[in-house]
């Protein structure tokens, strides 16, 4: 009989709807796993399925390098996956004083795919189809950003350089409405004009490709389409960023283009790297941003389908070889993901709904 040794993982952000969504993948795995949680929210820590929760300090704060790393000691920790996209960038930074091995794409990759327009500008130099952006360097720049991305009466899409979730994300029509946007944002979240790009407003479907790599090479991908946002009637914007239904598709045009967007920014890419899409007024998918180093809330839904990226990423960071994966694809279209803030989620394959017309 072989024996399965039981690998001693940490999970950051475990609180969080990603990070539960991504422990209940690795569980569903039926990996022998001692899997850690660590969140900044108490609260929060009582949802996750885990063996051991610890509250840390955010990890802006001096000492969270220090906490993670007693945590590592105090359960023996080989392997640390960090899910919030700060914690990421902390943890990439610090990962030569991180006594547990990461599976991270490189600090650098990190850092452009961490500010969106960085990431936006790498993309156009590299000709992958991304929406036409400029940074609002100050407020006088406004109105002539204005007169160069308005297009067939489309307003232009006004978000903040970083963050995730759609973070101050406002479709604006006039100068106005962007400058008293942008003054909101100064006065109550301390951001500066700086801190917001403007770019060219895409009308068509919203795509989200999440990918595995390692040493340059793409190992496993799958592909939804946004079709109704979590609690987006209620935001700003109309949108959010975690959709409360999606459907898997296959399109050999965002698989291209999703891969090249990764390779433009790192040709040696390895770990997770989740791709947003939007089809511009052509019908295009152009890139909005990489998330590198973490996983989509949805990863759950893959996993259930058969593509568990979640696991797979633990298996590579402990060299195992994944050479029966599909690189593509790897899910089947047409099954559909249905989820409110209390209820669900719930998959339905290939429209077997239950509701009828009346």
């Amino acid at each position: 009989m072989i024996l399965m040794v039981r690998r001693r993982i940490l999970v950051t952000g475990a609180g969080g709807s990603a990070g539960i969504n991504l422990i209940e993948s690795l569980r569903e795995s039926k990996m022998p796993l001692y899997i850690v949680g660590a969140d900044i929210n108490r609260w929060h820590l009582e949802l996750p399925r885990v063996d051991h929760a610890y509250l840390v300090p955010r990890a802006t704060e001096p000492d969270y390098v220090e906490v993670i790393n007693r945590i590592i000691k105090a359960e023996k920790v080989d392997f640390v996956h960090p899910q919030p996209d700060i914690e990421v960038e902390v943890i990439s930074e610090h990962r030569e004083d991180l006594e547990a091995m990461t599976f991270l794409p490189r600090k650098e990759t990190i850092r452009i795919c961490r500010d969106k327009m960085a990431t936006n500008q790498r993309l156009r130099d590299a000709r992958v189809p991304a929406p036409e952006s400029f940074l609002v360097e100050r407020l006088a720049d406004i109105p002539k950003i204005l007169g160069r991305l308005r297009h067939r009466r489309h307003p232009v899409w006004l978000r903040a350089v970083r963050g995730a979730g759609s973070r101050a994300a406002l479709p604006v029509q006039t100068a106005r409405q962007a400058r008293e946007w942008i003054h909101y944002w100064r006065t109550m979240r301390a951001l500066e004009s700086k801190d917001f790009m403007m770019a060219e407003y895409l009308p068509g479907r919203e795509y989200a490709f999440q990918s595995l790599w390692n040493e340059g090479e793409i190992v496993t991908s799958a592909c939804r389409l946004r079709l109704e946002y979590l609690m987006g009637n209620l935001s700003v914007s109309g949108q959010s960023s975690s959709p409360s239904v999606a459907v898997t598709v296959h399109d050999e045009r965002v698989n291209r283009i999703a891969s090249r967007a990764v390779t433009s920014i790192d040709p040696e890419a390895r770990g997770v790297f989740c791709i947003d899409l939007k089809e511009n007024s052509r019908g295009v998918p152009c890139v909005t941003e990489i998330n590198a180093g973490r996983f989509f809330t949805t990863s759950n839904f893959f996993a259930r389908l058969g593509a568990n990226m979640p696991a797979d990423l633990v298996r590579l960071a402990f060299g195992e070889l994944l050479s029966s994966r599909l690189r593509y694809n790897a899910v089947p279209a047409g099954c559909y993901w249905v989820r409110l803030m209390d209820a669900g989620p719930i998959l339905v394959r290939g429209e077997q709904w239950r509701s009828r017309e009346a």
